[in-house]
């Protein structure tokens, strides 16, 4: 129920963050805060398993993260779903302490609302900061990050 939401089918942080727990025979257990996405899997399992990864393959490799649990390979965290049955487009990132997400019209392209919300104490933060004027500037960088759901691409 937290937002108001009955489901994991959302941008938000509480639903986007998921376990992920990787294991190999020659790793130290261990737990890390670095951002990965679903994407990344593939990548690290064909790495660890010292295969080739096809050019059309998406993802980064995390082996560096399950040898030092403080790497990082990864600065942002991008997610999708839609609302309003497919008629916007919700795409968010998790950057820093930050979750920002924007909704957008498919066909126009259209940015129909934007969310902020700081995570840097509880994965479940009540202010939507979007309209608060001290992050103007953030706000502005990570919609150029975000690229209207593009940014994955850089």
């Amino acid at each position: 129920g937290d937002y108001g939401s009955g489901c994991k089918h959302t941008n938000f942080e509480i639903d986007t963050r998921v376990p992920l727990i990787i294991s190999t025979p020659s790793q130290t257990p261990g737990k890390t805060e670095s951002l990965a996405e679903m994407v990344d899997i593939y990548p690290t399992l064909a790495d660890l398993c010292s295969f080739e990864l096809p050019k059309h393959c998406e993802g980064t490799s995390l082996k560096s993260i399950l040898r030092n649990p403080q790497a990082e390979v990864k600065e942002l965290a991008i997610s999708q779903y839609p609302r309003k049955n497919g008629k916007i487009m919700g795409y968010s990132m998790r950057y820093d302490k930050w979750r920002y997400t924007e909704w957008i019209e498919p066909h126009s392209g259209k940015i129909k609302s934007r969310e902020l919300y700081r995570h840097d104490q509880s994965p479940l933060s009540p202010i939507n900061e979007i309209f608060n004027p001290e992050h103007a500037e953030l706000i502005s960088q990570l919609s150029k990050i975000l690229n209207k759901g593009q940014g994955w691409k850089n």
